[in-house]
């Protein structure tokens, strides 16, 4: 079976940050914004993370309502289903949709409504996994955690944080997360990307997630390494966004494959697909030929992002009855 048409899932990947330029220009035109600073020939431009983050706040911009966000949704699912997903988990802002004026309830259920569609037309599953910014503290972190427990959606079962990894201590942000996980929420946190190991000591130690969002330089502790293969803690790793962003030079010195094989259980994810001009198709394909991953191993990993899917059982075993190279 080629990897392009290979049963694939993901589990890390912010809504926002997916929109497609051709649909932000779209949007842009609805508008009467001018994003030609963000998006030239059809492709994002920026060139460090400052202007990385403009680009993508220019882009969300552009997305303002609940039809807006249905069509957000189910333009990004149905580009995913094509590539052979099965399943989807996206992050939202609930801080997102207050900054742009909607109301978060009406930001969730379009979103929802978008997930709906490309259901029926393409049977892609997704989920959604609302975060709090790490950058804007822990009371507003707290502040969205309580949001969410107050108003369950089905399709709501994960709560996360992302947010510049280097601001306050995980420590302080650990009473939002008992909350969500009292609640039901699956739980996940951004740690190991931007700050080394030591910040995903500190998520293992004060979040207790059973994922963490990239994870990958635990590489640089030896224990800790062997501590998240011990606790079957799920990475949610994003190759190629830890290039893009120069976490790492290079494929041959990203640290992937040295935590699958010290038993580290990983998972291929996009982050933030257009921006990193990748996808998650890509990214299964840097897996096999950067670093020699065959079609069962890679549907391995498939399997793994399904096992930690923040979904009922039966959900899950559905999925994983479509985990199969025909």
């Amino acid at each position: 079976m080629p990897v392009a048409t290979l049963p694939k899932a993901e589990i890390h990947c912010h809504i926002e940050g997916a929109a497609n330029p051709a649909l932000v220009e779209l949007q842009a035109g609805k508008y009467g914004v001018d994003v030609s600073q963000c998006i030239r020939d059809g492709a994002y431009v920026w060139n460090d993370f400052t202007s990385f983050l403009k680009a993508y706040d220019m882009a969300a911009a552009m997305f303002r309502t609940r039809s807006d966000y249905a069509l957000l949704a189910e333009d990004y699912l149905t580009s995913l289903a094509r590539d052979g997903a099965i399943y989807s988990e996206f992050f939202i802002s609930i801080d997102h949709a207050l900054g742009a004026g909607l109301d978060p309830a009406a930001y969730v259920e379009g979103l929802a409504e978008g997930m709906a569609r490309a259901k029926r037309a393409q049977g892609i599953e997704a989920r959604m996994i609302a975060i709090g910014l790490r950058h804007l503290g822990p009371d507003a972190v707290y502040a969205t955690a309580e949001w969410v427990v107050a108003n369950p959606h089905p399709l709501v079962t994960g709560f996360g944080m992302a947010g510049d990894e280097r601001m306050h201590h995980l420590k302080d942000f650990a009473s939002a997360f008992d909350l969500a996980r009292d609640a039901g929420l699956g739980i996940t946190v951004h740690a190991g990307e931007l700050v080394g190991a030591q910040s995903v000591r500190a998520a293992l130690d004060f979040i207790r997630p059973s994922r963490i969002g990239h994870g990958v330089r635990a590489i640089e502790d030896r224990a800790l390494v062997e501590r998240l293969a011990e606790e079957r803690i799920v990475l949610e790793a994003c190759p190629g966004s830890n290039i893009a962003l120069e976490v790492y030079t290079d494929f041959a010195s990203h640290p992937f494959a040295l935590l699958e094989k010290a038993g580290c259980r990983m998972t291929l994810n996009s982050d933030d697909p257009p921006h990193f001009h990748t996808s998650l198709a890509r990214e299964y394909e840097i897996a096999r030929t950067e670093w020699g991953y065959d079609v069962g191993e890679l549907l391995g990993f498939t399997r793994t992002a399904i096992e930690a899917a923040f979904v009922d059982a039966g959900t899950r075993a559905s999925l994983l009855a479509r985990c199969v190279i025909e």
